[in-house]
């Protein structure tokens, strides 16, 4: 993801420092993203098992992710990540909208999101072969909307109708889906948390509504 505009581009009265809840939004979203763009390594592998756990059940879940990641193989991870999102010939997870929503790749919605980002100034970086539909990049853009990386926050107004139009319809169902795909074991775990934290923003908008 490559975000070209300028923050004189960005809507009004949104020029505002970030909350704290909103910059934990924005770490659950950039964690996504890294996870689910590529596999860890060594070094992410650490980072995650610094993770705390708290008694909710996101601060469970968490907790379940740092402790996988202090007990995990890089190689295993990596052989498992090919599995779930690469595979040979076909992989056991797609996480792509379009596939999600039509059964297909490469069908509308990835058209509405090209546009949707094409209006935020947001364009594919060189070298990325992924479609922008996939949930690492539209994790990466919320992130972005929120922390200001495209110029300057923007309100939640702006950040719901990007999460309603083109996360919410799908990404529950393909986070429980990584919960129970058969070849994952460190990724179930992050299954859990996008499961848990596509949830809370649901409610999240809704009740700030």
């Amino acid at each position: 993801m490559r975000e070209d505009r300028d923050a004189g581009d960005q809507d009004e009265g949104t020029d505002r420092e970030i909350a704290p809840e909103d910059e934990l939004r924005a770490n659950a979203y950039a964690l996504l993203a890294v996870l689910l763009r590529r596999e860890p390594d060594m070094g992410t592998l650490r980072q995650l098992a610094a993770l705390a756990s708290d008694e909710t059940d996101m601060g469970q879940a968490l907790g379940a992710l740092a402790e996988a990641a202090r007990a995990a193989d890089p190689e295993a991870v990596t052989e498992e990540f090919e599995t779930l999102f690469i595979g040979v010939g076909e992989s056991e997870i797609r996480p792509y909208g379009s596939y999600y929503l039509t059964g297909f790749m490469y069908e509308k919605p990835l058209a509405a999101v090209r546009a949707a980002m094409a209006d935020l100034g947001i364009a594919r970086a060189e070298g990325v072969a992924e479609p922008e539909d996939h949930i690492a990049a539209l994790c990466e853009t919320m992130c972005a909307l929120i922390t200001g990386a495209l110029g300057r926050p923007v309100g939640l107004a702006a950040q719901r109708a990007f999460f309603d139009a083109h996360i919410a319809p799908w990404a529950g169902r393909l986070f429980q889906d990584l919960e129970t795909a058969e070849s994952a074991a460190f990724y179930r775990r992050v299954g859990t948390i996008g499961r848990l934290f596509m949830r809370i923003e649901a409610q999240s908008f809704e009740m700030a509504a």
